[in-house]
């Protein structure tokens, strides 16, 4: 098997969480534990790409409510809608109440049941809330949130496919990538997360650096949360609750900039 390249697990985590035209030269196990390694920075393109669409609007006059709603559409384009379509079926699967299998059964079924509706609408009812009190204070918190929020729902994902970890099925985008990543680097990863956030968070002040790393702490411990829940009631992750360990993120990060 030939060495992974650093160009591998780029490609592997911009080809497989976000729909930006990147062919995917390598599908195993190595390019999967490097590309959940740099998981993260294609949350950061995603953000940086939020953020310029909702900045452009404000400049072209639009208001915060219209810059906020497009700035949580962005994400959405550029993973055709992935993360939020998983949220869906992990709400679905975990609102079920059925055993193991026939929850799974549940989630890979093509429709979006009254959980997944509901989910969906509060979760992003709560982005473009969030979003539109901050364009209303200035562009820059909107633009920092955005960042800060996408950067750290693909933290969570590099997290959840820490080693231990287990797959619920043995197909899929869950079993491809399901404990590849040590967590010694998962550590790390997080650490380096955490630190950027922060030095994004300056442009704010002091409050900011608190604040934008905080979020990012909080964020994961969601995302955390939702994985040991769904890990006991699936027997490990889905690709489907990838989706909504990144969207749980995004929210749980952008109630904390929100708050103070």
């Amino acid at each position: 098997m030939p060495r992974t390249s650093l160009t591998d697990g780029i490609r592997f985590a911009f080809g497989t969480l976000t729909a930006l035209p990147v062919r995917v030269t390598r599908w195993d196990r190595d390019a999967a534990r490097a590309g959940m390694q740099w998981a993260p920075l294609a949350g950061l393109v995603t953000g940086l790409s939020a953020a310029g669409v909702g900045g452009v609007l404000i400049l072209l006059g639009a208001g915060p409510l219209l810059a906020a709603t497009a700035t949580v559409a962005t994400p959405a384009a550029l993973t055709r809608g992935l993360h939020l379509d998983g949220l869906a079926d992990t709400a679905d699967g975990l609102g079920s109440a059925k055993p193991a299998e026939d929850a799974l059964r549940v989630m890979k079924q093509s429709d979006i049941g009254p959980f997944g509706v509901l989910t969906l609408l509060f979760v992003l009812l709560a982005q473009v809330a969030v979003l539109f009190q901050l364009y209303q204070r200035s562009w820059t918190e909107g633009a920092v949130a955005a960042i800060v929020s996408a950067t750290a729902a693909r933290l969570a994902l590099t997290l959840a496919a820490r080693t231990g970890v287990p797959p619920a099925r043995p197909e899929g985008l869950g079993a491809a990538v399901a404990g590849v990543v040590p967590r010694g680097r998962a550590l790390l990863v997080t650490a380096l997360v955490v630190g950027a956030a922060g030095a994004a968070g300056a442009l704010l002040g002091a409050d900011g650096v608190v604040r934008a790393a905080a979020a990012v702490v909080v964020a994961i411990g969601a995302a955390e949360t939702l994985l040991r829940h769904c890990v006991r009631r699936f027997g490990g992750v889905t690709g489907d609750v990838f989706g909504g360990l990144a969207e749980t993120a995004a929210t749980a990060a952008l109630v904390v900039l929100a708050l103070g």
